[in-house]
């Protein structure tokens, strides 16, 4: 599932792509896509007619502006978009076609048909599910130390589980998770309870560097995300601990291991990452 990195860059291609184009036509081949409002028609009633003005992104969410609406999309597993020529040629796999007045259409492309898409009047977006329970945004100056500290007193969960849920912080999945812990020295499944101020410190500074550097390497090319030009993200190249089992650590040449944790496969290094 695309996290922070990926969504921010597919963010920023769309915001090249699709800002200024005005919409005269919605196709909807999936409807179990649309989950907001529940009658496809009046989704394309509503969108019609409309310009796309800014994109904006929300912990893993993109937030589609318009001129009186927003369209909040999740990709989740393989969601994709991509502007075409209305004359190119589409797959069984493209279920969504915003037809602009240049000739040209953003296409959503979802081989799983898992992603989502919820229309709201802007402002009142975050208001309500999905985007009502988020935690901070990792880049906002409101993400602080004490952030996490607060987060972490009042649970008694392992701290990877705590990093994936979304409430506490944003953007964050089963690959930056398992790198931001490496980096700051925390076995995923310490409670995080029991991190002390100078653990907090120094997780709170990897979570932020290194979701920072995976965006200015387009996100982590994993399975199959592109971003919505087409072009793959480099990040995979630089990964410390995921995907990496039984292959040497890179800092102190161990075996690293991996485990579920949190219902996810989790990989870490058991010398550099002590459990206690």
């Amino acid at each position: 599932m695309p996290e922070l990195p990926e969504v921010e860059t597919v963010k920023r291609t769309l915001q090249k792509l699709i800002v200024g184009k005005k919409i005269t036509d919605v196709i909807v081949k999936w409807p179990k896509i649309i989950k907001r409002p529940d009658d496809i028609e009046e989704f394309r009633m509503k969108v019609i007619g409309q310009s796309f003005k800014s994109v904006e992104r929300r912990g893993k969410f993109l937030k589609l502006i318009l001129e009186e609406d927003v369209i909040v999309s999740h990709l989740r597993m393989e969601g994709k978009y991509r502007v075409a020529q209305t004359e190119d040629e589409s797959d069984h796999h493209t279920h969504v076609f915003f037809t602009f007045d240049d000739g040209t259409e953003l296409r959503y492309h979802d081989v799983r048909k898992f992603g989502t898409m919820h229309l709201f009047p802007i402002g009142t977006e975050e208001d309500v599910l999905p985007l009502a329970k988020l935690g901070q945004e990792p880049f906002s100056s409101a993400f602080t130390v004490d952030v996490l500290r607060k987060g972490f007193q009042k649970t008694s969960r392992k701290v990877k589980t705590v990093l994936l849920d979304q409430t506490l912080v944003v953007g964050l999945g089963n690959i930056y998770v398992d790198e931001a812990l490496f980096k700051a020295f925390i076995h995923p499944e310490r409670l995080a309870s029991t991190l002390d101020d100078q653990e907090l410190q120094l997780l709170h500074t990897e979570i932020i560097n290194t979701l920072k550097q995976a965006v200015d390497k387009g996100g982590s090319t994993i399975r199959s995300y592109v971003n919505s030009q087409g072009k793959v993200g480099t990040y995979q190249d630089n990964l410390f601990v995921y995907g990496r089992s039984g292959l040497a650590c890179k800092a102190c040449s161990t075996l690293l291991e991996k485990k579920v944790v949190g219902g996810r496969g989790t990989t870490f290094c058991p010398t550099c990452q002590v459990s206690f």
